[in-house]
């Protein structure tokens, strides 16, 4: 038998090793083989995107990528075992070789899990958004606002292969994107990489959740001293801050303005009202991100304009003569502001200039994004794309790729003579292409 199904062989055991293992550090998840991936992008959540991002950020040979996701595409990644801080699956290459190939990922710290728990018993909506194997952009926000990065970032992921590849090999490429698909199904898996199966963070969180809800038992606080010298220096001795206050389960209510007082002349009283509601709801989301435990204050958002804030305001659906008068001042008609809207939902003030704004990419710019459509299909799988100033067409049909300044791609597609957003970005412009068709197919 070769040294290459001896390893084979070596590998399937340690797998079943590992499954018998009761250590909850050793805790272990085997997926089977998935189908090809032939005509689609390997991930639709905004994470699993993330997730490939992350991998094509840090890779260095846009060939090995290109013949990684070949693999991937074909199903020749095997059964994929998850553990923590580890991804492990045989990948078979195109001469039928199997290698065993590990992509690494480090493990939270104890101080890091505990900031991470102690932020989501804060906010019942994320348990409920994890539980229904949603993964909200907030909670990933808010635990980088408490200091834990739960996706990857750049030079994150860690090959290792038999192959003896120094950088990212078409095996850990593959072994990565089929792992982009899985966190698509299960957002648990991200959890278990960085060091906590399911079942024992919901656990953790259960008990956290039950002492976050019980009274505190009143206990007398003993007197605290100051240092003479201290008191000496300073001209007021300030009592300490005291505890921060419980968030509201949900925005208040602006005060009413029906009075009997007719309001002045040229007060709009709907539209004053719906602003304060608004208000309320920003407030409200302003106050969660402040509560979390480990905040530090973000920084400022970028100054945006009437039109853009127009736009985000009519994200609310307001009816009648207020959303008229919001498309006055977004500069455009109902229909242009019901666009403006989508975009706003996909990815806010950048996907808002992408829809907006039509640029020639520099040649730096111009030359990643025909390395990009190069490598994110097989030659005779690529579509005919038409190009012009940083937008792409399928001649015949309804499907456009938009290039944001960023690098990223954003689908389109043309409805009722106008090109209209049809999602996210995603860093892989086959992901954007597919989103974009399967939109029209809906």
């Amino acid at each position: 038998m070769s040294d290459t199904y001896d390893a084979h062989d070596e590998f399937l055991e340690n797998l079943e090793n590992l499954e018998n293992l009761e250590n909850t550090d050793t805790q272990e998840r085997t997926f089977a083989a998935l189908p090809p991936a032939h005509g689609r992008g390997f991930a639709q959540s905004w994470w699993g995107q993330a997730w490939a991002k992350a991998l094509e950020d840090t890779a260095l040979d846009f060939a090995q990528l290109k013949a990684g996701r070949r693999l991937a595409r074909a199903g020749a990644v095997g059964a994929v075992s998850v553990r923590p801080g580890r991804i492990t699956a045989l990948v078979e290459d195109r001469g039928g070789v199997l290698h065993r190939s590990d992509v690494l990922l480090q493990r939270l710290g104890e101080e890091e899990w505990d900031r991470f728990l102690g932020m989501a018993v804060e906010r019942s909506g994320h348990i409920a958004a994890l539980l229904d194997r949603d993964m909200p952009p907030h909670l990933v926000e808010d635990a980088a606002a408490a200091g834990v990065e739960l996706l990857p970032g750049i030079g994150d992921l860690e090959p290792r292969c038999d192959c003896d590849a120094w950088d990212h090999c078409a095996h850990t490429a593959a072994l990565s994107y089929q792992l982009a698909r899985l966190l698509d199904q299960d957002p648990f898996v991200l959890f278990l990489l960085r060091g906590r199966g399911e079942r024992a963070l919901l656990d953790e969180l259960q008990v956290r959740s039950v002492v976050h809800t019980e009274p505190e038992a009143a206990s007398p606080r003993e007197a605290e001293g100051v240092d003479a010298a201290e008191a000496y220096a300073s001209a007021v001795v300030l009592p300490p801050l005291p505890e921060p206050p419980a968030l509201p389960p949900e925005p208040g209510l602006p005060p009413s303005l029906d009075t009997e007082t007719p309001p002045p002349s040229g007060i709009d009283v709907a539209a004053l009202g719906f602003l304060g509601a608004q208000a309320a709801v920003e407030a409200h989301r302003l106050l969660a991100d402040a509560l979390v435990a480990g905040h530090e204050q973000r920084a400022p958002w970028p100054e945006s304009t009437v039109s853009q804030d127009a736009v985000r305001l009519a994200t609310a659906a307001p009816q009648g003569h207020i959303a008229e008068r919001l498309a006055q001042g977004a500069g455009r008609d109902r229909e242009g502001l019901a666009l403006a809207v989508r975009a706003w939902e996909h990815g806010g003030a950048d996907a808002l200039t992408v829809l907006e704004e039509e640029w020639a990419p520099d040649p730096e710019s111009a030359a990643r994004a025909r390395a990009a459509l190069a490598a994110a299909w097989e030659p005779d799988e690529q579509p005919v794309l038409k190009a012009s100033r940083g937008r792409w067409t399928v001649p015949g049909t309804d499907a456009q790729l938009r290039l944001g300044r960023d690098g990223r791609w954003w689908p389109y597609r043309k409805e009722r003579g106008r090109w209209a957003p049809a999602g996210p970005a995603a860093s892989d412009p086959a992901s954007a292409l597919a989103t974009a068709v399967e939109t029209g197919e809906e």
